[in-house]
């Protein structure tokens, strides 16, 4: 048990501990509405999906948005997601997982490019906070690269070793932010990337979060 006392579980938010998708696609079409454009089922969203999004959106229309229809699709998207994310739950076996891993003597922490101030309290609603040493949104502007919030996080982390961390997503960005960072990743497929997509980054693609958890602690032995 002492080899894995320092092992850290880095978690992604939306599509990994928070079961969303729902509240996801509904938002990005209400967004695609709003410039006229077809909705999208939650499979060809899954198979497209990357990051930055107005990489996604040129992905699905064939171009990259201009800034007024960026402004105007990212706006209505928050402004739906807020208001459907309160029929959305925690990913199954969510809550037991995080309070084994803790009771284990484990730490671990949350890494969202979801709003900060939105995160929190969302977080906390579910009665988990306390399973996490650091719980963190984004500030600022929607898009860009998870890998410099990576940095920023690692290094609030006192104590943590990136090479004793693993980070579980549902997204290639996860994978990409791990790595530059000097961390591992495990990645889940319920989330907002298909298998096929996952695969390609290169790291353990897993169907559930039981299995990545025990994917990173094999990772950070």
């Amino acid at each position: 048990m002492g080899m894995h006392h320092n092992a850290h579980i880095v978690w992604d938010w939306n599509g990994t501990l928070f079961h969303d998708n729902e509240a996801i696609i509904g938002a990005t079409n209400a967004a695609f509405a709003e410039l006229g454009l077809e909705p999208i089922t939650l499979e060809r969203y899954r198979a497209l999906y990357c990051v930055p999004v107005p990489r996604f959106y040129e992905r699905l229309i064939g171009r990259l948005p201009t800034d007024a229809e960026w402004e105007v699709m990212d706006e209505v998207f928050h402004r739906y997601y807020a208001e459907h994310r309160h029929g959305c739950g925690l990913t199954q076996g969510a809550t037991e997982l995080l309070a084994g891993w803790r009771s284990a003597g484990r730490s671990q922490s949350i890494l969202s490019m979801y709003v900060h101030e939105e995160l929190v309290p969302l977080v906390r609603g579910f009665g988990i906070e306390a399973h996490f040493i650091r719980v963190e949104g984004r500030v600022g502007p929607s898009g860009g690269s998870k890998a410099e919030h990576m940095v920023r996080h690692l290094k609030a982390l006192d104590g943590v070793d990136p090479a004793r961390t693993v980070v579980i997503g549902d997204a290639a960005d996860d994978a990409v932010a791990a790595r530059y960072v000097g961390a591992r990743a495990v990645l889940y497929t319920g989330g907002s990337h298909g298998r096929d997509s996952l695969e390609e980054v290169g790291v353990p693609v897993v169907d559930t979060l039981e299995e990545a958890v025990a994917e990173a602690e094999r990772l950070a032995a």
